[in-house]
Parts: structure tokens; C-alpha cells; sequence
């Protein structure tokens, strides 16, 4: 088996309000507080960090951001969050490079590459995330996405810095769908990226670098993905915002 920590990882995307926020913790930390089997992250909204700091301070559970700008100075960024900020409100780690991120509000691999070494300098653990869309699967070019992802994004790292990442694999076309990929799709992917490590990283790198899965994970197909030994945790979307569920998927 894997010598390496599972971590299970929700991101809340656009969704609760601070009262929320507490009221999902008070639910949740009983759950958890006997799970020393995993690293367990929550990432909410920005407006909700402070919320979600308070309230899981003295537990084992870390709250992390869902993005962060590249500038680490403070300066004319209007409607932006540097890497300094979110350390201060008790954040332990970032999201960078989500899918939707990428669809939407044109993240590129440069600016992932950006955004990961201003989390590295503030002392955040960066969760970047890598994934191919569905005609990109569907053609067989899974490889190949995520060979570009790897090279432009991640592989720039100095090996000190790559050491305190985290890479998400999240094939597109799972994320929000109720399509999952099989455990053994997800394997596959997660051998690949790690292969590209090894190469880049060497051995050693590419043995302990922790590569976690999401899209469509829920309490019913947990066990079946982190069965692999490939799948270093989940990167969980929806199912994250129900603490008994969510609690489900850490004690899977």
C-alpha cells in the first residue's frame, strides 16, 4: 500500500453564507474528530474563510481558498486575493487552476505556474488541479492535456517547491455531471501523472507527491476510488456541502 497520507478535500464553490459556514462545522467536526487516518481540507468562499477558520480552530480539519492572485504585494488588484491575505485569515492552502477556473475566467497553465509559486512563498499548500474536457478524452488525448498541464504548469517548480504540492486530477467532463470516472480511468490518469513526475522529479518525487481524484465523488463510490492505490484522497465539489455526507466520504 501507499505510504502516502490520504487528504479529502471539499470545495464549496459559490455556495453558503458565514452563518452557513459555522452551522456546517458544528455538524461536521463531531464527525471527523476520531479520523486520524486522512488529512481532511474545506475550501469556501472567500467572504466565508474567517467563519470557517474560527470555527475549525483547535480541530484537524484545515480550511484552504479556492483561488489566489499571483502578485504577493499588496496593490492595484481591484476584486482580487493575494496568497498574504489568505494566509492571515488562517487558511493552510489554495485551489489553484480549478477546471472551471480555466473555463471561465481564462486561467491559463502560465498563470496556474503564477499563482502556485505565490501560495509556495506564503507558506500555502497548493492543490493544483490538471484535467482533460470530454471531446479531449473522447479523441484520446487525455496524455497529451495533461503532458501540456504538467509541462507549463507544474514542471517550471524548482524540486523544493514541487515537494509541497498537491496535484488534482479532475477530468472535466466528471466534475458536476454524475458521470465519474471508473477507478481504474482515474488509475490510469494518475499513472500517467505520475510518470511525468518521475520524469521531470525522479524517483523518489514521483513516490511521494500526493495526487488526488475529483469529479462526481459521493459517499457510494468513495471506497471503490480510494481503493486504487494510485488515489491519494479526493478533491470533493457538491457532495462536500452536506457534513454527514461529506463526513462519510473522510471515514470512507
Amino acid at each position: 500500500m501507499s505510504a502516502r497520507r490520504p487528504l479529502m478535500a471539499g470545495n464549496w464553490k459559490m455556495y453558503k453564507t458565514p452563518a452557513q459556514t459555522a452551522e456546517f462545522f458544528e455538524k461536521f467536526l463531531p464527525l471527523v474528530a476520531e479520523s486520524s487516518h486522512a488529512d481532511v481540507l474545506i475550501c469556501p468562499p472567500f467572504l466565508n474563510l474567517t467563519a470557517a477558520a474560527g470555527a475549525a480552530a483547535g480541530s484537524k480539519v484545515a480550511v484552504g481558498a479556492q483561488n489566489c492572485h499571483w502578485e504577493t504585494k499588496e496593490g492595484a488588484f481591484t476584486g482580487e486575493v493575494s496568497a498574504p491575505m489568505l494566509k492571515a485569515a488562517g487558511c493552510a492552502a489554495v485551489i489553484i487552476g480549478h477546471s472551471e477556473r480555466r473555463q471561465f475566467f481564462g486561467e491559463t497553465d502560465a498563470t496556474v505556474l503564477k499563482r502556485t509559486q505565490a501560495a509556495l512563498a506564503s507558506g500555502l499548500l497548493p492543490v493544483v488541479c490538471v484535467g482533460e474536457r470530454l471531446e479531449e478524452r473522447e479523441s484520446g488525448r487525455t496524455g497529451d492535456v495533461l503532458r501540456a498541464q504538467f509541462t507549463d504548469g507544474i514542471a517550471p517548480l524548482e524540486a523544493a517547491g514541487f515537494a509541497k504540492i498537491v496535484i488534482a486530477y479532475e477530468p472535466v467532463w466528471a466534475i458536476g455531471t454524475g458521470k465519474v470516472a471508473t477507478p481504474e480511468m482515474a488509475a490510469e490518469a494518475h499513472r500517467s501523472l505520475r510518470a511525468l513526475v518521475e520524469a521531470r522529479y525522479g524517483k523518489e518525487a514521483a513516490a511521494a507527491v500526493r495526487i488526488l481524484y475529483g469529479g462526481s465523488v459521493k459517499p457510494d463510490n468513495v471506497k471503490g476510488l480510494m481503493a486504487q492505490v494510485e488515489i491519494d484522497g479526493t478533491l470533493v465539489g457538491g457532495a462536500s456541502l452536506d457534513p454527514v455526507g461529506f463526513a462519510s466520504i473522510v471515514n470512507f
